[in-house]
């Protein structure tokens, strides 16, 4: 196989065993990279993992050359006004983290999060500061898995979901060299950046460094959606069959900040198939590393 700018896999199923699921899944589905949860989604609860699977995964994805990425559960809110819902969201990162070590991941990625309420906008993002900087610290200073931010689909009072907000987000945190950024299309779309019309892809993406400064971008999530720009809606979609279209994505590929960053599809599937027509679709749009 040719050189490639950028490697494309997907979320991957855990379910029965993380070796046991996640390898099988990404031969099947031609993945290049992947990412998985290591707790529930949408749950609290900080799984300790088994340590043969553990070992079993990182063997796997070390002989496959994949490079493997953590969700934080969808709960994580830094910016919430309820001290219990940041304290188990700081907790939940930290468990990610040590995971991240356990399995071989190379990032954690979670939400922006949002303020919730409009007393609590002044707030928020203080508060994140004062949630991430130590787990920040810690990861740099023990060789931890890199902390990703990923903004959200809009509206709730997100802290950051169009990618200008990101300028503002990584300040709070004095641009911390371990911080890095994960770009969804489907929530970039959501929140206003109109990636269909021709030059949007590429505008978005100017607009991204222009906020963050390079390197900062370091994971992509590709996905279409179901609904309108604008609509503030996550609701994933197949490439090519939801409102962006695939045309946007080979521009996404030709962009210098995305060359070498992975990209995970976290489009709708029963099974792997969906996903493998995903990842083979978005292969056939990506540009080649040529002169290798």
């Amino acid at each position: 196989m040719l050189p490639v700018s950028q490697r494309i896999g997907s979320h991957t199923k855990t379910s029965g065993g993380l070796a046991k699921a996640a390898l099988p899944y990404v031969d099947a589905a031609g993945s290049e990279t992947l990412q998985v949860y290591v707790s529930n989604s949408r749950g609290w609860a900080l799984p300790a993992g088994d340590p043969k699977q553990d070992t079993l995964f990182r063997d796997g994805i070390g002989e496959r050359g994949l490079p493997a990425f953590i969700h934080a559960s969808l709960l994580v809110n830094l910016g919430s006004p309820t001290e219990l819902t940041v304290e188990k969201s700081v907790a939940t990162l930290a468990h990610a983290l040590d995971r991240g070590r356990a399995i071989g991941a190379t990032a954690v990625v979670y939400h922006a999060g949002s303020s919730v309420d409009e007393s609590h906008d002044g707030k928020a993002l203080h508060q994140v500061r004062e949630a991430l900087l130590p787990l920040l610290d810690r990861a740099a200073a023990e060789g931890l898995p890199r902390i990703l931010v990923e903004p959200s689909a809009g509206g709730g009072r997100s802290l950051a979901s169009k990618v200008q907000d990101l300028e503002a987000y990584l300040a709070a945190v004095e641009n911390h060299p371990w911080m890095g950024v994960c770009f969804d299309t489907c929530h970039a779309w959501a929140a206003g950046h109109d990636l269909a019309t021709p030059g949007g892809m590429t505008a978005t993406l100017d607009a991204l460094v222009a906020a963050v400064g390079p390197g900062r971008l370091q994971l992509i999530h590709a996905n279409d959606s179901k609904d309108e720009c604008g609509s503030t809606r996550d609701r994933h979609e197949t490439i090519g069959k939801g409102r962006i279209g695939a045309a946007p994505f080979a521009e996404l590929f030709a962009h210098p900040a995305t060359a070498g960053v992975p990209v995970i599809v976290e489009t709708p599937t029963v099974e792997h198939e969906g996903h493998a027509a995903d990842i083979a679709l978005l292969k056939s749009l990506r540009v080649p590393v040529t002169g290798s």
